[in-house]
Parts: C-alpha cells; sequence; structure tokens
C-alpha cells in the first residue's frame, strides 16, 4: 500500500488517457476492446496478457465447457467445431488473438501493478451523484480527473501516481491472494517436516518441477473442487509405475461433479444420471444437496477423462473429513487422533478476492464491499451504486463467463459514451437486493455470486437498457427452442 509521503513525493502525472483499467485478463481485454475509442490505459502486473489462465493454471489444465460456449460475440475460434475442450495454451493463444485482432494490446502497460487508488474529490452520497436531480447519476466522465491510480513498476520500490476520470477493475477474484486456513497454535505448516503449498504455488512451477515434486511422494490436496480434482489427476499420472504413490484428497464440503462432455437439463434428471454414469457412491461422493444448489452456486466441476479410472487403479484416494485438522511433523492429524502420513500438503482452499479489492480501494469505499451477505452489490454486475466514477467487471460469475464480461463490458461503453442513463443510487440498490436475495434463496452456496438461474433474464435486461432488441434470434422458433450463445449477442444484430 503507498503512504500518504508517497503520494506527496510523486504527484499525479497523466497519461493522456481518460480511462483506466486494472487487470488484463479476459474481462480486462473486453473492457479495453469496448473502450479502445478512449485509449484506455491497462495496467496489468504480471509480464503477459490471460489473468488467471496464465496464473493459476497447471498443465492439465483445460477449458470446462465448449469452445462455442466461451468465445466472444465478434471473434469466433478458428477451430469452433473441434469438440475438444481447449487447453489452457489453447486459451491464451486465443485471447492473444483477440488482443491482436482488435489491436487493443498497445493499451496494455505490463509490470504494472497498482497498489493504491485515491479519491480526489469528497466522496458524495447518494443524494448527490453528478446528477441534475439527489439521487441521480451524472456522466461517469466527469470531464475532470476524479480518481488517482498508484501504480508500482516492474518490481521496483518506487510508486508512480496517475489521474483518470474513470477506472475500470478487472484484477478479478480469483489469483494473487490464497486463502490459508487457520490452526491452532505449534500445529500449523511450520510443525510439518514436508512440504506446504497453495495450488498458486503449484502453478508457477514448470512441467519437470512438478513431477519432481509428486513423483514417488505421499500426496495430500485438501480440497474437491476442479482444482483439486485436476492436481490429483497430475499427481496420479506423475506416480504411475513401480514405487508410485497414491494421492490422498481431503474432502470436507462435496459438490456435484459431471462427465467431461455433459450438457444442462434438469436437476434431478441429472442428478440420476451422474449417479449411474459416475461411481460417486462407491466413492462415498454423493453431495448431499440437490444438483440444482451446485448451479446456481457455480460450483460444478467438469471431471476429467481418466480420474475415476485412476481412483478405481487406487492412485487416487478420498478421505471424507467433518472435523477439524492440523499438521504433525508427518502429515496430516485429526480430531479424532487419525494421522495421514504425508510427503506433500497441497491446499487447494481457494483465494481472497475481497482482500484483493481492499487492498487498493480508499475509505470509505473499502466499506462497502463489507455486507452482511458476503456479496458485492453491483448493478448490472457492473457499477456499484455508491462508488463514482469506477466499474467492476470479473466479479460475479455465470455458467459462461467469458459471455458475461463482455456482454457488461458492451453495455459499460454504451453508459461511458451517455447512450442511456443509469437508474437512480436508490433504484440500483432496490434491484441488487432483489438478485441477492434471488441467488440466497436458490443455493446454500450464494456468497460466490453466481447468476446462473437468472443468466438469461439478466442478459435481457441489459439489452432493453442498451436499447437493444432482448430477442436476439432471427424469427421465434429459433428463440423458443434454440440455446443462446456470445454469437447472439453482436452489437449489429
Amino acid at each position: 500500500m503507498a503512504s500518504n509521503q508517497q503520494h506527496q513525493n510523486h504527484p499525479p502525472l497523466p497519461l493522456g488517457s481518460r480511462i483506466a483499467i486494472i487487470g488484463a485478463g479476459v474481462s480486462g481485454l473486453a473492457a479495453a476492446k469496448q473502450l479502445r475509442h478512449y485509449e484506455p490505459v491497462v495496467f496489468e502486473a504480471s509480464d503477459c496478457i490471460g489473468g488467471v489462465w496464465k496464473s493459476c493454471s497447471y498443465e492439465s489444465t483445460k477449458l470446462q465447457s465448449s469452445r462455442t460456449d466461451y468465445e466472444f460475440a465478434d471473434f469466433p475460434w478458428p477451430n469452433r467445431n473441434d469438440q475438444s475442450f481447449p487447453s489452457y495454451v489453447e486459451v491464451l493463444e486465443y485471447l492473444e488473438s483477440y488482443g491482436k485482432h482488435f489491436d487493443v494490446l498497445k493499451f496494455v502497460k505490463f509490470n504494472s501493478k497498482v497498489v493504491d487508488l485515491r479519491f480526489i474529490s469528497e466522496p458524495p452520497t447518494a443524494a448527490d451523484f453528478g446528477g441534475e436531480q439527489p439521487g441521480e447519476y451524472g456522466s461517469l466522465l466527469p470531464g475532470q480527473q476524479v480518481w488517482e491510480v498508484a501504480v508500482q513498476t516492474n518490481n521496483s520500490d518506487s510508486i508512480q501516481w496517475h489521474s483518470f476520470e474513470f477506472v475500470v477493475v478487472c484484477s478479478g477474484k480469483y489469483g494473487d491472494i490464497p486463502k490459508i486456513p487457520v490452526f491452532p497454535n505449534n500445529k500449523g505448516p511450520e510443525t510439518f517436516k514436508g512440504q506446504v503449498l497453495h495450488s498458486i504455488d503449484y502453478c508457477k512451477l514448470d512441467k519437470e518441477a512438478a513431477s519432481q515434486l509428486l513423483k514417488g511422494k505421499k500426496v495430500a490436496v485438501v480440497g474437491f473442487k476442479k482444482s483439486a480434482i485436476d492436481l490429483a489427476l497430475e499427481c496420479a499420472m506423475a506416480n504411475q509405475g513401480p514405487g508410485g504413490q497414491p494421492c490422498t484428497m481431503l474432502v470436507r464440503t462435496l459438490h456435484w461433479t459431471v462427465p467431461h462432455y455433459w450438457r444442462r437439463g434438469l436437476s434431478k434428471f441429472i442428478e440420476s444420471y451422474l449417479l449411474w454414469k459416475l461411481p460417486l457412491l462407491k466413492y462415498g461422493l454423493k453431495p448431499d444437496h440437490p444438483f440444482e444448489e451446485d448451479y446456481a452456486s457455480c460450483q460444478m466441476a467438469i471431471m476429467p477423462e481418466n480420474f475415476f479410472a485412476e481412483a478405481d487403479k487406487g492412485k487416487i484416494v478420498f478421505k471424507r473429513v467433518s472435523s477439524k485438522w492440523w499438521f504433525y511433523e508427518g502429515g496430516i492429524e485429526f480430531e479424532d487422533s487419525t494421522r495421514l502420513e504425508a510427503d506433500v500438503v497441497i491446499l487447494t482452499t481457494g483465494y481472497d478476492g475481497k482482500k484483493k479489492l481492499k487492498a487498493i480501494l480508499p475509505q470509505p469505499f473499502r466499506s462497502l464491499l463489507e455486507l452482511p451477505s458476503g456479496l458485492l452489490p453491483l448493478y448490472r454486475g457492473t457499477i456499484h451504486p455508491l462508488i463514482p466514477n469506477m466499474a467492476f467487471l470479473g466479479y460475479i460469475e455465470s455458467v459462461a463467463n467469458l459471455h458475461t464480461s463482455e456482454l457488461r463490458s458492451i453495455w459499460l461503453s454504451r453508459l461511458v459514451d451517455n447512450k442511456f442513463k443509469l437508474p437512480s443510487v436508490e433504484e440500483m440498490l432496490e434491484q441488487t437486493s432483489k438478485e441477492m436475495e434471488i441467488m440466497r434463496q436458490s443455493t446454500r452456496f450464494f456468497k460466490r455470486h453466481c447468476i446462473s438461474t437468472f443468466s438469461i433474464n439478466h442478459s435481457d435486461e441489459i439489452c432493453e437498457e442498451m436499447g437493444w432488441n432482448a430477442w436476439r434470434k432471427k424469427n421465434w422458433l429459433l428463440e423458443a427452442f434454440s440455446p443462446y450463445s456470445s454469437q447472439d449477442y453482436e452489437e449489429n444484430k
């Protein structure tokens, strides 16, 4: 965090742009493309684009959907009819091609980490957001610099400040800051004689280093979501042949997993199908909640091929954890005094996206992230009604996150261009409260801020607000029976 003294020593420097974008992942690239007529400055902390696709991917990481479900509306995959799930390398190549095609990479300043934000003016209240009437929003580009952005370059100690009229935060919820379990005194990782790392540290290893870490070792993977499943399979593949050790997955909360060729359907039918198709009962992996709750919270994990084949060979084993656990010098100990020997423990325990936001947002805006619901209240998944001249992209989830970010980027661009007006602050707060209540009633895991159960309705409302026809198909038969895709949201339709 930059200090006030640093702020005084480094006065804001203009960059010739009115808009700053933080992050060059999927959302940052989409925002840069839609706002490119303003020549935005995109601050990217790493040396490449791609976000979590670059920083949080394993050798085996693949997209969890088909190519046609993960493409920009005006930039289809070159091999979009290929039915295989793209690897993370293919996704990065696709994003790179997108950036080059629309000439937005020139806006990206690599190795430029945003470490602090300052709101220059007095923070407005709900009764005064620059509009002509109380509670009415004015222009998102006020004609004067209202945000100062502190940037640290090339891991140096120096901080440079820059000024902008509008800031788009696309730093995402994942990566950077890992969530680490809290352990009793003298029972944390420091007690363990082996090696403990978080999945984000594993992602930084090259193929050879990762193999050496896992090969011939007793590995415990904590978790049972997508990262844990992929990592367990990598562990199993590294331990083929004589001397190979099984990988043990410590499973606390179960979520439904689906085959790699899964397509959507009715909840109860899907549950029956999954229990028939996958050996969930055999391994004690059947969740105690309905499939629809995982769908409503975007927590389904696509099961990679050969996962249960490796389990059948004993290369992947599962241990249900219903009590507390901690480390001892030889591995992991549980509350019932049983132990699991391990050489390596990998924590796939998620990331703290809120902490990442709080690290740069100033007060009083930082406190607005602390709602009792745990959700970030964003109108249209983009605008916080009480944070002026700022937008957030990539902080809500759906069954098609790229499409979600792109459509909101289009909406944001038209909003910045004054092609439509926001409702009042009170109306936006009311709308976000309704959506949060829908999520709360849909699933016990609602804090993930997933809109999958009402994503089509959400997209329809966004289209109508932009002045587009919400019916995007060519005729009513297609509207009734053909699924929607990103291609339906091209601007000229």
